[in-house]
């Protein structure tokens, strides 16, 4: 039987050695025209043509594929998205019981973590807290607001709340969350939605009928968790408080990334994305000149604000079948994976001060990883014959290479686009745009390497001198220098060097660590600011609060935020 076996695996590899000897390999040379839709319009496929200014594919792409991901949504904290989604049967949902052994009934509010539900488990030392754990028993239809949406702040993060529940935003109710859940659950009446998801430190649910789509597995009573109860942007004093706050922080990491919080399903084909010019042009000039840090929904038409929800009751009330199939976090997330750390090895090897003598290998390392990113789309018949000066000033022999780069991810979804739901063909876009820049940039930084003579594939009569290959570099750390905060991936953000063991990464998180720093003991309390209608402090349009950057905070006693 064995050496039956062995003939067999020889007989094989004969045979396929013999096919591939028969066939005909393509010339290396093959006329550009082999690529016709190239050649016909090579302006669509230009090296040197970067995105428009106000182009927002990038964001829509940022955005969508941060969707229930604590990080992302910490670091920007004023959403842009509104998700219809569901809570699958058999999830476990908690709340803490503020005012004693009470089911909630209608209108109440549920964590996704017993870590965050126990913090409103309120009872003294002697009477205990009641805590009740429920699960989902069917399908539960919600709609997710992305951004840090439960943090009452007056930065906008309750902007697109406020106009599904009113129509306009509402500043002087920012703090009105009974009216909210109240008038969000009336508007989702009609369309069968029976919670909200929102985010504080982490997920929450806003939940309008408690008897419709759940059942208790328990409603114990335990002991006291004896947390201090004070203004919420106050470094409590009490150990056990400052550890609790803590940990409802750390249970908030497990979500901090891809796929981030699981246990609600999102329909991705019927968003609404703010950033959809077409959708909301209204807020195209508003944003002109800004950061996104600075983008905000406030200053919305009227009219802009009847076709988001006119958007959001045609997707709600559709039938699921109607959608397409495609997976588009997957989507999103295939094309994070391939460029996020190959790009980000490409920057680093980018921005490294080398004397004259390794430059030219370090020249090549650059190139080799350029290559690596085409190489699937390396056409053979792309590469120029010889390096000419015509070839060298623009490159437009790479054009095919960009072009297979940049549409290898969408090509057989857009060949399908009349069957796309209206926020699909969104989201189609938001991928081609950022592909598209991505492969831009790549392709430009490779051919131009190429040319100069460092790709060890293609070898130059003589050595590039070192002032050349100086302007390379320079060129290229230009080009990955603009790139990075273009596509502005949270992937990216994280804490360098790493954290300790005795450490986590973290974000300036509302409303843990807003408490006036050793400087400013003098700063008026809260609750002060707050009656007083000016901003509650810290300023969030100010320094890391307004721009959050990761640091390493204790996971041990002493903490600090």
């Amino acid at each position: 039987m064995l050496s039956t076996r062995k003939a067999a695996v020889v007989w094989l590899f004969i045979a396929f050695k013999q096919a591939l000897t028969a066939q005909t390999p393509l010339s290396s040379h093959a006329p550009l025209g082999f690529y016709p839709d190239v050649e016909r319009d090579l302006g669509q496929w230009d090296l040197g043509k970067a995105p428009a200014v106000n182009a927002t594919g990038h964001l829509v792409f940022e955005t969508i594929n941060s969707l229930l991901q604590n990080w992302a949504n910490t670091r920007h904290r004023i959403g842009h998205t509104i998700v219809p989604g569901t809570v699958p049967v058999g999830t476990l949902l908690y709340h803490g019981s503020l005012t004693g052994p009470h089911l909630p009934t209608a209108l109440d509010w549920v964590a996704v973590e017993p870590d965050h539900s126990i913090a409103f488990c309120r009872g003294s030392v002697k009477t205990g807290c009641w805590h009740l754990t429920l699960t989902v028993t069917r399908s539960m239809k919600v709609l997710y607001f992305d951004g840090s949406s439960a943090a009452n702040l007056p930065e906008g993060t309750m902007d697109t709340q406020d106009l599904v529940a009113w129509s306009e935003m509402k500043p002087g109710w920012l703090t009105s969350e009974e009216q909210r859940i109240k008038d969000l659950c009336k508007w989702g009446q009609k369309y069968g939605v029976n919670g909200f998801v929102r985010m504080e430190m982490n997920f929450e649910i806003m939940v309008c009928n408690f008897d419709s789509h759940m059942e208790v597995v328990s409603f114990l009573n335990l002991e006291s968790p004896r947390l201090a109860i004070g203004p919420p942007t106050d470094l409590p004093e009490d150990p056990n408080t400052v550890h609790h706050a803590f940990e409802i922080m750390h249970s908030a990491s497990w979500r901090e990334l891809y796929p981030g919080e699981t246990r609600i399903m999102l329909d991705f084909s019927g968003l609404v994305s703010f950033y959809d010019t077409a959708l909301v042009p209204s807020l195209v000039p508003r944003r002109a000149g800004l950061e996104r840090w600075d983008h905000r929904v406030a200053g919305i038409s009227s009219e802009d604000i009847e076709r988001v929800q006119d958007r959001l009751a045609r997707a709600l009330v559709r039938p699921a079948v109607t959608t397409s199939g495609i997976d588009w976090k997957t989507v999103l997330r295939v094309v994070v994976d391939r460029y996020a750390s190959r790009l980000e090895m490409i920057q680093y090897l980018s921005n490294m001060t080398l004397d004259d003598r390794p430059i030219f290998d370090h020249a090549q390392q650059v190139q080799r990883r350029l290559r690596t990113v085409l190489l699937p789309y390396t056409v053979l018949a792309a590469l120029p014959s010889n390096t000419s000066v015509t070839a060298n000033v623009t490159n437009s022999w790479a054009a095919p290479v960009f072009r297979e780069c940049a549409t290898s991810h969408t090509a057989s979804i857009a060949a399908h686009g009349a069957a796309l739901m209206p926020s699909e063909r969104l989201l189609l876009q938001a991928v081609q745009e950022t592909t598209r820049e991505i492969c831009r940039v790549a392709t430009k930084m490779w051919a131009s390497g190429l040319i100069a003579g460092v790709d060890s594939f293609y070898p130059p009569d003589q050595r590039p001198e070192a002032d050349h290959i100086r302007t390379l570099m320079g060129e290229w750390r230009e080009d990955i220098t603009k790139l990075i905060p273009w596509l502005d991936w949270n992937v990216w953000v994280k804490c360098r060097p790493a954290c300790g063991i005795e450490e986590m990464c973290y974000l300036p998180t509302w409303p843990i660590g807003f408490f006036p720093p050793p400087d400013e003991d003098d700063a008026p309390p809260f609750q002060a600011q707050w009656d007083s209608a000016s901003s509650v402090w810290p300023d969030p349009n100010k320094g890391e609060w307004k721009r959050p950057q990761p640091k390493c905070i204790r996971r041990l006693e002493p903490y600090g935020f």
